[in-house]
This record gives C-alpha cells, sequence and structure tokens, in this order.
C-alpha cells in the first residue's frame, strides 16, 4: 500500500510514539510505501524527529502546521498539504491529532483520497475554554461526512465523540496503541541501579509519575496528597519523569511544604530509558485530568507495577479495581492518599496487581498488533 500519515507534531508522547511506530511497522515489516508528514516539533517536550529521520520512509516537515489555532499558517499548511499529497498519491490517507486531522481531511476531500482518523485522545475535551471545545465539536463533525473509518486507542473516545453526534457507532473501531513491550519486560539496566542514580533505598516506595510538566496532567494532586502520605509512610518517595512549563512552579510548591527531600525530577528523558524508570518504581500513579488512554498505565502494568489513575478517558480499560489497581474519582486527593498508603503498605497486593496487569495486557498492546490490525482497516476502506 501507499499511505500518507499526517500528524501536526512529533513530541515525545504517547499520539506520536504510537502513530511513528505505526509508520516504521507499515514500511519495515510490511513493505508498505509510507510518507509521514507532520509539522515542526516546538515546545519543551522534546522531539522525535530524529528518530523518524533515521527511518527509510519518506519525512516531510511542514513549518506552518503548527499546534496553535493561526489561519493564514493554516491555510499555508493546507495548501501545502495538497501539493504534496498530489505528488505522493497515496492510496489512502492516515490523519492524527486534532490540526492536523482536520486539515488532512479536507485535504482528503478535495483530493478525493479515502482517510481514516485515529483519535489518540478527543479533540474537544475538559479544561477547553467552552469557545475551543464548541468549535473543535464542529469542525469535527464537518469533517465527518468523508471520514470512513475511526481508529479509537480507547472505547471511551468513540463514546465521546458518539455523544457529540459525530458520525455513526459503525464508522468505529478501537484498536489499543502499542509499543515496544520487550524493554518494559526486561529492561536494559536494573533496578537497583537506577534507584542508586535517584538516591532511593530498597526500603523506599517510589511512586512514580511519567508525563510532561504541564496543564492537566495533574502532578499538583499528587504533590497535594503527598504530606499526608508521608507523615504516615515517611519511606514514600516521589519520582517525576518528563519536563515541562510547570516544573519551577512545582518544586517551589514542594520546598514552601517541606518535601524537597522526598521529590525527584528527572527531567526530559529518551523514550528508550522509560522503561528502566518505570522498573525503578514500586507504583505507577497517572493523576491526569484529561487522556485518550495513557499509554503509561498499560506500561506500568506490562512491567508488573501496580496503577493508580483518575477515572477519565480509557483509564478504566487497564485498570480495574481490585484486579490491577485503583481507579479514582478525577481531582481527588482523600482516595489518591488511601490508595498510595495501600499499596505502600503491602507488597503482596502491589507484587498482585502488576502481575495480574503484565498477564493480561502485554501481547494486546504489542506495536505489531497495532499495525495488523491497523492494515486490516486500510484494506477494507479500500475493499481489497
Amino acid at each position: 500500500m501507499n499511505v500518507a500519515h499526517i500528524i501536526t507534531r512529533l513530541i515525545l508522547g504517547g499520539a506520536q510514539e504510537n502513530t511513528l511506530h505505526n509508520v516504521e511497522d507499515q514500511h519495515n515489516i510490511h513493505g508498505d510505501d509510507v510518507c509521514l508528514i507532520t509539522g515542526p516539533a516546538e515546545g519543551p517536550e522534546g522531539s522525535l524527529i530524529p528518530r523518524a529521520k533515521e527511518g527509510r520512509f519518506r519525512l516531510e516537515i511542514l513549518p506552518e502546521m503548527k499546534r496553535s489555532i493561526q489561519p493564514l499558517d493554516d491555510w499555508r499548511a493546507y495548501k501545502r498539504l495538497i501539493r504534496l499529497l498530489r505528488e505522493i498519491q497515496p492510496d489512502l490517507i492516515h490523519t492524527h491529532s486534532s490540526k492536523a486531522g482536520i486539515l488532512g481531511r479536507y485535504a482528503a476531500r478535495k483530493l478525493k483520497i479515502p482517510v481514516v482518523h485515529s483519535i489518540h485522545g478527543a479533540a474537544f475535551h475538559f479544561g477547553q475554554p467552552k469557545i475551543a471545545y464548541k468549535a473543535y465539536v464542529a469542525a469535527e463533525k464537518a469533517v465527518s461526512g468523508w471520514t470512513r473509518k475511526y481508529i479509537c486507542v480507547a472505547d471511551a473516545m468513540r463514546d465521546a465523540y458518539l455523544a457529540e453526534g459525530i458520525s455513526t457507532a459503525e464508522k468505529y473501531i478501537t484498536i489499543q496503541s502499542g509499543f515496544d513491550v520487550e524493554p518494559f519486560l526486561n529492561p536494559p539496566i536494573s533496578r537497583e541501579q537506577v534507584r542508586r542514580q535517584f538516591g532511593f533505598s530498597e526500603d523506599h516506595i517510589v511512586v512514580g509519575k511519567i508525563g510532561r510538566l504541564f496543564h492537566l496532567k495533574g502532578h499538583e494532586f499528587l504533590i497535594e496528597s503527598a504530606t499526608e502520605v508521608i507523615k504516615q509512610n515517611p519511606n514514600v518517595r516521589y519520582l517525576f519523569v518528563g519536563d515541562g512549563i510547570l516544573r519551577d512552579q512545582y518544586e517551589a510548591i514542594i520546598e514552601e511544604a517541606g518535601l524537597t527531600d522526598f521529590f525527584r525530577f528527572s527531567g526530559l528523558v529518551p523514550t528508550s530509558e522509560i522503561p528502566q524508570l518505570m522498573h525503578a518504581m514500586d507504583i505507577v500513579a497517572h493523576t491526569s485530568q484529561w487522556e485518550g488512554l495513557a499509554r503509561v498505565l498499560p506500561q506500568g502494568l506490562i512491567s508488573g507495577k501496580p496503577v493508580i489513575s483518575y477515572d477519565v478517558g480509557g483509564a478504566r480499560e487497564v485498570v480495574i479495581p481490585g484486579e490491577t489497581g485503583f481507579l479514582l474519582p478525577q481531582d481527588s486527593i482523600r482516595e489518591l492518599t488511601s490508595a498510595i498508603l495501600d499499596l505502600a503498605a503491602n507488597p503482596e497486593l502491589r507484587e498482585r496487581y502488576g502481575s495480574t496487569g503484565r498477564d493480561r495486557f502485554t501481547d494486546l498492546f504489542r506495536h505489531e498488533v497495532m499495525t495488523k490490525r491497523i492494515r486490516d482497516v486500510y484494506q477494507e476502506v479500500l475493499g481489497r
């Protein structure tokens, strides 16, 4: 097949890693002609563009395609997409993310090319200004008529779109966001070595959170609950993996609370180091206020760790109370404190939840499985 993927930017993030795995697998495993079209990877979150450049597939970077709404640049990006797609002549276009999803589907309509769209996280979501929410719903409705299939990373994404009246149920399929599971099963660096790097002893119970230090990611809830957690269990420590615009603010709040010795910040790290960092943790917490299905949850479980998450997006599809972890009300503090203390005090429970999650989700989240299922969708759309 000849497939063009379009995504707004290739930062270090779940949607971007998902897309890059899909492109790499199509090229390396299935022998497809693949072109990956993206905008610049702006911001402090890091970039996957160097990794994409190492692939032997075609990569096109459109400087006009930026995350924020900029009508003039958006129009220029659309016109460049048209010219580029006319040159590539793909059998099918696969769009990802909000901005690229809209521009790419308008381009597909103009060129009469079949298009599928992946919903990694709803374009409209909690925390958006009302006008932006309504604008994205309207934009998604406008392009739904010529979207041949929606690929959702979780059933929750399908439900959110259908609740807003966007297309019909038969157009949606859930395909979990795959990744390389092997390093999470067998990390390249030992747990003990990584813990020593951060000053953690074997007696410490490390609560880890992986994600951008950014709005809606929810690090502040872990910080707020930490005073009571540490009061009841002084062996608990926290490891925040990632970087972002709120780091200075979080460090100041932690210092003011007198908790600096209990927190460690890794800063920005390559995705290749995430598995070893995950294994250094005892509990994986994800307190985001909005997600599609956060990859750190299945990654934590495949690493053999229990998980704690707020009940947002597709979290409930992997965080199963009494089996793999704790699913909590969004923004809750008391329940978060209790869950951390329960797991910190019970190593047998940590082991059971992590082992159940590893057995249940390892094969489901292999990126090779994801790509095979996505290609089946392409075949269906193309009538092959």
